[in-house]
């Protein structure tokens, strides 16, 4: 299955065109997998806080179970190991994604970067880079930002 998936998303057997907005769910969902599990990773640290954020965040965005969720986790990370290029996971994203879909991708991103408590520079330079790649505007990867730390801070508050 971990072949299958990373030759959809580089371009192997298997691989076919696919209108914007409308996407095969592998290709999708490990360029996307791939993408948070990197992000996750930049910090040095892909603790157990982060790896249920990225869980999360694919089980609500493709409706998976959570046995799919851990295979394409293990499927993203093995990927990312042995990619040193974002452009592959990118231009999944980019060609396949719908424009209110990227920037969602883009939240889930901040998501991403922001579960283990802090931002490191390194996450928030993989989102600005992502955002560019995937042609998700500054203003709508800022407002992006803002909705993702607004839920965090709103998570954090005590009850009244």
């Amino acid at each position: 299955m971990i072949a299958r998936l990373k030759a959809l998303v580089f371009g192997g057997e298997g691989a076919g065109s696919v209108d914007k907005g409308r996407h095969s769910a592998d290709t999708v969902e490990l360029a996307a997998a791939a993408l948070l599990v990197e992000a996750a990773c930049l910090d040095g640290d892909f603790d157990a806080g982060e790896r249920d954020t990225i869980a999360s965040l694919l089980q609500r965005q493709f409706h998976l179970e959570e046995a799919q969720t851990d295979t394409l986790i293990d499927a993203a990370r093995e990927t990312v190991e042995d990619s040193t290029q974002l452009y592959a996971f990118t231009r999944v994203i980019q060609e396949r994604f719908s424009d209110e879909e990227r920037i969602g991708m883009i939240e889930m991103l901040w998501e991403v970067a922001y579960a283990d408590g802090h931002l490191h520079e390194y996450e928030s330079s993989l989102v600005r880079r992502v955002s560019g790649l995937i042609y998700v505007a500054d203003r709508d990867s800022g407002a992006a930002r803002k909705r993702v730390r607004q839920r965090l801070e709103a998570a954090e508050l005590p009850p009244s």
